[in-house]
């Protein structure tokens, strides 16, 4: 299902399905994780917090396609998940690996910030969630929700960091910066629309 007609706007659930289950589950442990490894110290630990997120996320948004549950109030309960668990697992990165505060401060509030705000703009159309997009504007779908661009928004700044390539990631995360903020005029622009 990709778009919904105009009654099903106001149906967003089922909210108990199994990607919402997956969610909530690797949200939680990833989280936890997270918090372990900085009272631990432990990069061990951060890492398997970062896999335990993508993987989940993956899982997740596989399983919503293939078992045909999509739907609004999954897609929101994924991007605020995904603001949790990014949120704690990059605070624990800058706290193990003070270097990365830099690339920390850059990426975080785009990510927290304009992503979140791009990512929810899904709801002002028709629309199941972020990943049709592209029914509504091809070029910010693109950007930001294709597959590659899932991959380099945020694999690719904390891939930079994972390798020690700071000065990398610094770049990828304006990069990713300068991306959010075109989008988020050109979705704006969407908006003026009449």
């Amino acid at each position: 299902m990709t778009l919904v007609d105009a009654p099903s706007l106001l149906r967003v659930g089922p909210l108990l399905t199994v990607p919402n289950g997956i969610t909530v589950v690797r949200t939680l442990a990833a989280v936890v994780a997270g918090v372990v490894a900085v009272v631990c110290a432990s990069m061990t630990l951060l890492v398997v917090a970062y896999g335990v997120y993508w993987l989940g996320d993956m899982l997740d948004g596989w399983a919503a396609r293939r078992l045909d549950q999509e739907t609004r109030a999954g897609a929101v309960l994924d991007i605020v998940s995904d603001r949790a668990c990014t949120a704690v697992l990059c605070v624990g990165l800058v706290v193990l690996v003070p270097n990365t505060a830099v690339v920390a401060s850059v990426f975080l509030p785009s990510f927290m910030v304009l992503d979140t705000m791009l990512s929810l703009a899904f709801l002002c159309w028709p629309v199941v969630s972020p990943n049709y997009f592209h029914l509504v504007d091809r070029r910010v779908w693109a950007l930001n929700w294709s597959p590659a661009a899932k991959a380099l928004n945020t694999a690719g700044v904390i891939g930079a960091v994972a390798v020690g390539q700071y000065q990398w990631a610094l770049v990828l995360a304006l990069a990713v910066l300068v991306v959010k903020l075109w989008s988020a005029v050109a979705v704006a622009r969407l908006l003026d629309r009449p």
